[in-house]
C-alpha cells in the first residue's frame, strides 16, 4: 500500500509541476527508509515510482550529508545486502522535510478551496442569469 501512495505523490508532482524536486526525492526516500532499513535499491526505486541510478545518487548524497548510515549484512541467499539507517541528523531532516511539505499542502489546499469557492459563486450567478 504504501509504494502506491508514495507512487501517487511522485505522479502527482510530475502531473503539478513536470518533476519532482530533490527535496521531494530526499522526503520520499527517507520516509521508505524509516519504515524499511533493508530495501535494495531495485526496490525502492520501485516503490518510488523513480530510475536506479536516482535512487543510487539520493542515497549517496544522503550518506555524504551524515542523514544515513550504511550497514551491510548476508540475507538468507548468502548475499551481500545493506541496511540503511537514519541518523539522528537524517531523523531532524526527514522531520524539517515534513513539516515543509504539510505546509506547502496546507497553502495548496487554501488556495483550492478559494478557488471552487469562487467557482460555485459563478455558477450561482450563470444559473441566475439563465432563469
Amino acid at each position: 500500500m504504501n509504494c502506491i501512495i508514495n507512487k501517487a505523490v511522485y505522479n502527482y508532482y510530475v502531473q503539478q509541476n513536470g518533476r519532482v524536486s530533490k527535496k521531494q526525492n530526499k522526503f520520499q526516500i527517507l520516509k521508505s527508509l524509516e519504515r524499511d532499513s533493508h530495501p535494495t535499491q531495485r526496490q525502492l526505486s520501485n516503490d518510488l515510482g523513480v530510475s536506479l541510478g536516482k535512487v543510487n545518487y539520493c542515497l549517496k548524497s544522503l550518506i555524504e550529508k551524515g542523514f544515513i548510515k550504511v550497514d551491510n549484512f548476508r540475507n538468507s541467499n548468502n548475499k551481500i545486502q545493506y541496511s540503511y539507517l537514519l541518523t539522528p541528523k537524517g531523523i531532524k531532516e526527514k522531520t524539517k522535510l515534513t513539516l515543509d511539505f504539510i505546509r506547502i499542502k496546507t497553502q495548496k489546499y487554501d488556495m483550492l478551496k478559494q478557488e471552487i469557492e469562487s467557482l460555485k459563486q459563478e455558477a450561482k450567478n450563470m444559473d441566475r442569469n439563465l432563469l
